[in-house]
């Protein structure tokens, strides 16, 4: 084998360096901070679990990038995780069963069998979001939606923009025209591709009335602003479906509330929204930046899920690459390197303390490992440095040429 193959990694699988490690830790811990102050306990879900558990309720795509092998203790087909969302569902509905509303986040490393668009061609994303569990209804919807915008605003994801759906919608047209399964699966396709001569060539071939005939063909084109939200309701008025008309009211509302706390939020809508429409039970949502053609966050709400684990619950959630969001993040906080202070490698105790004091202070402290002159210095990225001046040791700003001076 060549020397050049030791050091290639697979394709899609990714690791970080400095300083971009240090940018992925420090926006980690200030996000689980920021869940924690709204309410949400962190859990640590394994690495791998039995396949069952991983793909229970969540569809065949996350089946299709799950790598699977054989575990040598059990016998048992196990998978490494490609998203943590049904491992806290586990979790809530098994470990931390109760019957109020739970809230749990986490964040973690998942590894898939293919690379999608959402995650920028990685298959080993850093996977951080959070998950409510245990109620259905507006509040649930909306706290959990606020919770994925406050994350972008946190790490200064400018121009924002809301898509927001509920796959309601579509389902409750399939149950009024009594679709079966097959024309549902049919449709469903073609309205995620959005393929309007598919979808006109496919009805001419259907025995709908002209009225029915004509929603359908609208299907495609119920998105834009909040305002696509009246047009759909005098469209589907004909159908004499009071649950789509509920559906349409309580996302007027959900979009009022979110409006009334983030002004400057640009909302889109979307009623032929797809994605996920076998996981997905309500609202589905993705937050965008302008310019970037791919969602930054996604979640929306995936009732039942717990089902498989005993405990049926309402649940609703998002989730981000952690990755992505730290490429997209404006915010340049960063451990100081203005601030990063060379030590002799003497063996000092009044030096040790002085090191000591220093670090406990949040300063950040290197010791030299060569003797004699701090040449090293400047090239360890120091600024300053520990030398001994009047029998006390003392911390001295280093001029360009790594010298210490004042």
């Amino acid at each position: 084998m060549s020397e050049d193959n030791y050091w290639l990694l697979p394709e899609g699988i990714t690791e970080a360096l400095p300083p971009d490690a240090q940018a992925l830790e420090l926006l980690r811990r200030r996000l689980l901070d920021l869940y924690a102050r709204w309410g949400y306990q962190l859990v640590m879900p394994p690495l791998v679990e039995f396949i069952e558990s991983l793909s229970a309720g969540t569809g065949s795509e996350l089946d299709l990038q799950t790598f699977k092998l054989t575990d040598q203790e059990s016998g048992r087909l196990i998978g490494i995780r490609a998203d943590i969302t049904p491992q806290v569902a586990r979790i809530d509905a098994h470990q931390m069963r109760v019957d109020h509303p739970n809230r749990l986040c986490y964040a973690g490393a998942v590894l898939r069998t293919r690379a999608n668009h959402a995650n920028a061609g990685s298959r080993s994303p850093i996977q951080i979001g959070a998950e409510l569990f245990g109620h259905s209804g507006l509040d649930s919807d909306f706290e959990v939606i606020s919770l994925a915008i406050e994350t972008v605003q946190h790490c200064r994801v400018g121009n924002i923009v809301l898509d927001l759906g509920h796959v309601g919608v579509f389902s409750r047209v399939c149950q009024q025209l009594e679709f079966s399964t097959q024309d549902e699966r049919i449709f469903s396709d073609m309205l995620s591709r959005k393929s309007v001569p598919e979808i006109e060539q496919w009805i001419d071939k259907k025995t709908f009335n002209a009225v029915n005939a004509a929603i359908l063909r609208q299907l495609p084109e119920l998105n834009g602003s909040v305002d696509i939200l009246a047009d759909a309701k005098d469209l589907f008025s004909t159908m004499m479906s009071s649950e789509i008309q509920k559906t349409l009211t309580y996302l007027q509302k959900l979009c009022a509330q979110l409006q009334t706390h983030f002004p400057h939020l640009v909302i889109h809508l979307d009623l032929a929204e797809l994605r996920g429409y076998s996981y997905h039970t309500g609202v589905v949502f993705q937050l965008y930046s302008q310019g970037i053609k791919r969602e930054v966050i996604r979640g929306g709400r995936y009732d039942g899920i717990g089902k498989m684990f005993g405990n049926a619950r309402p649940a609703t959630g998002f989730s981000t690459n952690l990755r992505l969001l730290s490429r997209l993040s404006c915010d340049e906080e960063q451990i100081s390197d203005t601030d990063t202070i060379a030590a002799p490698t003497e063996y000092d105790s009044t030096l040790m303390k002085l090191i000591n004091d220093l670090r406990s202070a949040g300063h950040r402290v290197i010791r030299q490992l060569e003797s004699g002159e701090y040449k090293g210095a400047s090239q360890i990225k120091c600024n300053k440095q520990i030398v001994k001046q009047d029998g006390a040791w003392v911390v001295k700003e280093l001029n360009e040429e790594g010298r210490s001076h004042g």
